[in-house]
């Protein structure tokens, strides 16, 4: 943590030493968020109280016109962990590239576009409840080709990323997860996301598709597919829904599962009611291999609901509570995405239940 603030500090000093014509924007902005939680697993039978940190960050970002509509940018975002004084100073979104009038290229650790179509869909994105427990299967938070080779809600390292400008409320995102990566099988894995986004205000409306090249081996690929819709009643209440297809190729043959995910969101003044809905199907194929916690046969699939309530303390502070249930199948195995319990994934059957209450600031 120490390492981080002072890394932090030097180049904020940097910054504010350069000349102001080339420096035109600088903003230092991050994210608290933790919440008390007791969970349980029947599977194990273990029960947990703790505090647990909700993908906490600190990170500064900024611009330089260029002149005739063109921009330098960057962004270099960390980890922070308020519950243990963890951090990592660009573990997250960072990046170095140019926007101008033909839209956004540029490098670095980020987001995919797979990913970040939908996860604003989700309103306990990024917590103990978040859908990535079952949509796409799993969460990558900072990785690479061969250090996460199953989750399709990822950071990539090493990707480069275009983003066309919004033309009627349609816009486009695509990444490229670079093969820098050598296994000893030989594989050359590499990544491609992409995301067709449309939002009209009232509409908001993605069609995203995601490719894995040689991740489970040699010659094997893997896609993820998904379709979302969701509907701004008003300034206050939103409804949405996500449908998802991943379709894995391992060394003894295929294997596909399905995943569907409402959602609803009201704002009562500084009141808010959330709620939040995955069911995983069973997943088929032929292969014997688990992928992430997806696995072929019968009773493989899960179902995981989250109610909870907000209240605003402010337009950027707020406490908040809810209550969380993943139950699986009797052969099903999936777990709590991030903040998980440890040894429930892999529990055949198991259900995991909690509650939590926690606090959260934006700067």
């Amino acid at each position: 943590m120490t390492r981080l603030l002072s890394c932090t500090a030097g180049a904020l000093a940097l910054a504010a030493a350069l000349p102001a014509a080339a420096q035109q924007n600088m903003q230092l902005y991050g994210r608290l968020n933790v919440a008390l939680e007791a969970l349980h697993s029947s599977g194990s039978g273990d029960s947990v109280q703790r505090l647990s940190n909700n993908r906490s960050v600190l990170g500064f970002r900024g611009s330089e016109d260029l002149g005739g509509g063109w921009q330098a940018l960057f962004q270099v975002e960390g980890t922070l962990a308020p519950d243990t004084g963890a951090g990592s100073i660009a573990a997250r979104d960072t990046r170095i590239g140019i926007q101008g009038p033909w839209g956004t290229l540029f490098g670095g650790n980020w987001t995919l576009p797979y990913n970040s179509a939908t996860s604003a869909l989700d309103p306990f994105y990024p917590t103990t409840a978040g859908y990535m427990s079952l949509m796409g299967n799993g969460s990558a938070s900072n990785d690479s080709n061969t250090s996460n080779t199953y989750s399709f809600d990822r950071r990539q390292q090493n990707s480069v990323h275009y983003w066309t400008p919004q033309w009627a409320g349609w816009s486009l995102r695509m990444a490229r997860g670079m093969g820098e990566e050598r296994p000893a099988n030989g594989a050359r894995p590499s990544l491609a996301s992409a995301a067709l986004l449309y939002d009209g205000g009232a509409l908001y409306a993605t069609v995203a598709h995601e490719a894995h090249h040689d991740y489970q081996g040699r010659g094997l690929d893997d896609h993820g597919s998904k379709l979302a819709l969701a509907w701004r009643a008003d300034a206050a209440t939103q409804l949405a829904v996500a449908l998802e297809i991943l379709r894995y190729t391992t060394p003894t043959g295929a294997l596909h599962r399905r995943t569907a995910y409402v959602s609803a969101t009201r704002q009562f003044g500084r009141h808010g009611l959330r709620i939040g809905l995955a069911h995983a199907q069973s997943a088929s194929g032929d292969a014997l291999e688990s992928i992430g916690t997806v696995r072929a046969g019968a009773g493989t699939g899960a179902t995981h609901a989250t109610v909870g309530y907000d209240y605003q303390l402010s337009k950027r502070s707020s406490l908040y509570a809810y209550y969380t249930r993943l139950a699986n199948g009797r052969n099903g195995i999936a777990g709590f995405a991030i903040n998980g319990l440890g040894g429930e994934a892999g529990t055949q059957g198991a259900t995991l239940s909690g509650m939590a209450l926690g606090i959260r600031h934006n700067f």
